[in-house]
């Protein structure tokens, strides 16, 4: 009984590595691809880091390098014809980065928003407190006695001026 489910086991091993990615390269990018494919044709033989046991990368010859008047040159020619063309690009890994980009510049354009939602504002608060001042009436705070006491003219001034440097930096 331990036998056979050593066995299976066996079975099921060889059978997931089977199943393994047969070709490892470099792109042009410098990444390391894993694929059941063989690498695009445009794809240096130094870059390529495994392939599959006792097979060496296939060499299409072109159809003029073949003897003229014998059908091989046409067949290679028509087997080139029906190759599907390989892009070297993962569409899904393309459609991830679009999405991570497309999410990154949503996030970017929320974070300019709120920005400009808080500094709106503060535009509004400080021409408020700007027109309060500039109004004339007398205006009281509490000391840290908890005392009132009214601002006087060199206070006031100094608060306009603050209040303006706000107006310009936010109010655009």
């Amino acid at each position: 009984m331990n036998l056979s489910r050593v066995f299976l086991f066996g079975v099921a091993c060889l059978m997931s590595m089977s199943a393994m990615a047969q070709w490892q390269w470099i792109d042009k990018d410098g990444r390391k691809v894993f694929s059941d494919r063989a690498p695009p044709a445009d794809t240096p033989e130094k870059n390529i880091l495994k392939q599959p046991a006792g097979r060496s990368p296939a060499v299409i010859l072109p159809a003029a390098a073949t003897a003229p008047g014998t059908d091989a040159g046409t067949s290679s020619a028509k087997v080139e014809g029906m190759a599907p063309k390989l892009s070297g690009k993962d569409k899904e890994l393309e459609e991830k980065k679009k999405q991570a980009e497309d999410a990154q510049a949503a996030k970017k354009k929320a974070e300019e928003q709120k920005i400009a939602q808080a500094k709106a504002d503060n535009c509004a608060r400080a021409r408020q407190s700007k027109a309060g001042l500039d109004s004339g009436v007398r205006i009281a705070s509490t000391n840290d006695k908890g005392e009132r006491v009214i601002m006087d003219d060199a206070a006031r001034a100094a608060e306009t001026q603050r209040v303006q440097s706000i107006i310009n930096a936010d109010c655009n």
